[in-house]
């Protein structure tokens, strides 16, 4: 099974991803995971890409789709895999096409986990975080037991960047203009399947096994 995963911040996808994962028993391909890999291991790609990133540049799409073939032909994606987070232009995507169509390894699905702005930010907008444990409140959907405090140490707990309304606004904002045509593009495609993101996350999982073997 060959997916890529399309919605937008908050929106479950790493929960589905880790889900789709263990049923067909394939990776899950991060290209900022991929990045960071290269570039530690100082590979010649990686090289390339830190160029870029200490210029403050976004890294290539050639240099991108370099790393991503280079992953694909490894061993644990012989059963298919789960692509997030790439592509997010239509070039990228017209390049990945081509990558896949040489290896033989076309999408089989294109997977959107549709979820509203408004669900969103009462989502992202509602987390809480104990810095020192990692620990993630809601204050609706997980609660600590005494309002903005850790339930172990009792430290205060506090609202992360990434989590403010007005971040996840432009976040938004950001995944809609470059989302919407990626969507139109594999729509054409006939592989596009959509999901409704705001059910429970057994519901979405249902929803995306039954989509995707249709």
């Amino acid at each position: 099974m060959r997916i890529l995963l399309i919605g937008p911040p908050g929106g479950g996808k790493g929960t589905q991803a880790k889900n789709l994962m263990s049923k067909f028993n394939i990776p899950q391909i991060s290209t900022g995971d991929m990045l960071r890999k290269h570039v530690k291991e100082m590979t010649s790609l990686g090289i390339k890409a830190k160029k870029f990133m200490d210029n403050g540049e976004l890294v290539t799409d050639s240099i991108i789709l370099n790393m991503m073939k280079e992953r694909l032909i490894q061993k644990d994606c012989n059963n298919g895999y789960i692509l997030d987070g790439f592509p997010r232009t239509i070039p990228q995507a017209e390049g990945l096409d081509k990558l896949l169509n040489s290896l033989n390894s076309p999408l089989d699905k294109a997977l959107v986990i549709d979820v509203n702005d408004q669900s969103i930010i009462d989502r992202m907008g509602g987390r809480r975080v104990h810095p020192s444990s990692g620990r993630i409140y809601h204050i609706k959907y997980n609660p600590p037991k005494e309002k903005d405090k850790d339930d172990i140490t009792g430290e205060p707990l506090i609202i992360r960047e990434d989590d403010i309304k007005e971040t996840v606004k432009k976040r938004l904002k950001i995944y809609h203009q470059l989302t919407s045509p990626l969507i139109s593009y594999y729509s054409t495609k006939n592989i596009l399947v959509t999901v409704d993101g705001t059910l429970s996350i057994n519901d979405v999982y249902k929803s995306i096994l039954k989509k995707i073997n249709d």
